[in-house]
């Protein structure tokens, strides 16, 4: 009978309807679920002399509450948090490391002057020499615990940047899977929505988007991936997975690198610019690197560079206390050469610090061209000096003269002062050989003093105290404690900049993920009221059933 069917047809709708509430109720804690709904129409009618009569209701589909737009903004707010956060979680151990002004470098450099100043005072006095020698390998030694700290944040990056990547290639290979899932349910059931794998497959890209800056584009049944700068990582049947690898500019940083076919059935890896990375935690690792850290190291060496090439300069114009002349006071390494993969030059240019005071924080790339050599900048890109034989420029002198059969192509990343606070050193041992005194005129001609002036001079010991205030560092500006303030407040305000960002960014995150809930989101105090709705639909249609039974006994028992 057809009152029996239309009591069917609600059944199963209300049976479908109470299953997807309970799914919806089941999964309201899932993280990446979108709420679901039965969609439904009538089953039509049918033509009677009485008119069109009702068949009653049935089930079209099962769609689920999505908006794209709003799954985009979250997707690309959480991005952005993720670079922050990751960025935020390093300068903020640099930052705890020098906030502390009463420890530290700040007051080694006060002491090791002041340790000068008692020396000028009472040159012979050998308790204030001793004292100046230990207050002297105390600030060596911190300026080299500061830069053996940023050292390790250095490790620590290389090894969070290959675990980023391994969790991302990770993700991709998901991402590929449920696209083949997708793939089959589609074709099993032409036009119906799997909406569960097409929900964890949302969820994989807005994971895989907090790792690394992405572009998504949906093609047929399957979504296409690339990093920001456009290199493929998933398209169509094929995975690109991201690598690590040593720079080829410097061996000492992890590269990310990707694949791609070699044209003989291989895969070449290309390395990747870390500026094209710049959203997610992998992102957000690559700029602490390269904007701040870096940066903070050469800045700690150009420190001790000052320090160590201002104060052997004075000193080895004084006298000790057996009247010889004045020698090194600290020691230090040169710059660093470090020679491009592949060069075909058979020796490298010789670097070497001629002014302080013009004495940059920053790195630079030389490159041959053919024609001679090209320096540039590698903050800005600016050319620094291009030509042949000794270029000099920002405090340094690079002589080519040595560098033998270079070819196009060649290059070289010269870092003056990376490596110079980690090499810093006092070079002396003994407490009398510090050059104290300065040259005394005994014949009252000042075109012939006398050398080896003896222990009651503290001439030279005072000229060496004076360099705590003389502007030693960039083109006159900074004196020794103002450079390592500098760096203290630049620590400070990226700190500060990052937090402020942070907290913006939370906010924009809450208010995304508050408007993509309320369209796609579970209320469970919806769902309850739906619950009681369809169980109402249910009992109703079941009723309709018993009616249609009734009704066929009425009609057997006239038959008897």
């Amino acid at each position: 009978m057809n009152l029996a069917n239309l009591g069917k047809a609600g059944l199963l709708v209300a049976q479908n309807r109470l299953q997807t509430a309970g799914h919806n109720i089941n999964n309201s804690a899932t993280e990446g679920y979108n709420r679901q709904r039965v969609m439904v129409q009538t089953a039509g009618a049918a033509q009677t002399p009485a008119g069109w009569v009702g068949r009653g209701v049935q089930a079209v589909s099962v769609q689920r509450a999505y908006d794209s737009f709003l799954y985009s903004q979250l997707s690309e707010s959480q991005t952005k948090g993720a670079a922050l956060a990751s960025y935020g979680d390093q300068i903020s151990q640099v930052n705890n490391l020098l906030a502390d002004r009463t420890v530290g470098i700040t007051p080694a450099i006060q002491a090791f002057f002041d340790g000068l100043q008692a020396v000028a005072t009472a040159p012979a006095d050998s308790a204030a020499r001793q004292e100046l020698l230990g207050r002297a390998n105390s600030l060596a030694t911190q300026i080299r615990d500061a830069n053996a700290f940023f050292d390790d944040q250095r490790a620590n990056i290389n090894t969070q940047v290959r675990t980023t990547v391994t969790q991302v290639n990770s993700t991709l290979d998901r991402i590929q899977d449920l696209n083949r899932q997708i793939s089959v349910a589609k074709a099993v059931s032409p036009g119906q929505p799997p909406n569960d794998l097409l929900d964890q497959r949302d969820q994989l890209v807005a994971e895989l988007g907090q790792l690394v800056d992405i572009k998504v584009f949906e093609q047929d049944d399957r979504v296409n991936i690339t990093v920001a700068n456009g290199q493929v990582l998933l398209g169509g049947d094929s995975v690109f997975h991201l690598g690590v690898q040593a720079s080829a500019s410097d061996p000492s940083r992890l590269a990310v690198s990707y694949s791609i076919p070699n044209g003989v059935g291989g895969i070449t890896a290309v390395e990747l610019k870390d500026s094209s990375i710049t959203g997610g935690t992998l992102g957000g690792l690559l700029s602490f690197r390269r904007e701040a850290l870096d940066t903070m190291q050469n800045d700690l060496g150009r420190l001790a560079t000052g320090l160590a090439m201002a104060l052997n300069e004075v000193h080895r114009q004084g006298y000790d206390l057996t009247g010889a002349p004045g020698g090194d006071f600290f020691s230090l390494a040169g710059p660093k050469v470090i020679r491009g993969e592949g060069n075909a030059a058979g020796a490298d240019p010789a670097v070497s610090i001629t002014d302080i005071n013009q004495l940059t924080a920053q790195d630079y790339q030389v490159s041959y061209d053919g024609a001679g050599y090209v320096v540039t900048r590698l903050s800005d890109g600016i050319v620094a000096a291009a030509g042949n034989g000794t270029l000099s420029f920002g405090g340094i002198e690079v002589d080519f003269s040595g560098v033998a059969a270079a070819a196009p192509g060649d290059s070289w990343l010269i870092q003056p002062t990376r490596d110079a606070a980690a090499s810093l050193q006092v070079a002396i041992g003994d407490p009398g050989r510090i050059a104290a005194a300065g040259p005394v005129d005994h014949d009252d001609d000042p075109a012939t003093p006398d050398v080896g002036a003896g222990p009651a001079n503290g001439d030279n010991a005072l000229k060496l105290a004076a360099l705590q205030t003389t502007k030693l560092l960039g083109n006159g500006a900074m004196s020794l404690n103002e450079a390592y303030s500098q760096i203290v407040n630049k620590v400070g305000v990226l700190t500060q900049q990052n937090t402020t960002a942070q907290k913006a960014q939370d906010t924009l995150i809450q208010q995304n993920y508050a408007a993509q809930q309320a369209v796609s989101g579970v209320n469970l105090n919806e769902e309850y009221m739906n619950l009681t709705q369809y169980q109402e639909q249910f009992r109703a249609a079941s009723r309709l059933i018993d009616v249609s039974s009734t009704l066929f006994d009425t009609l057997l028992s006239l038959r008897s």
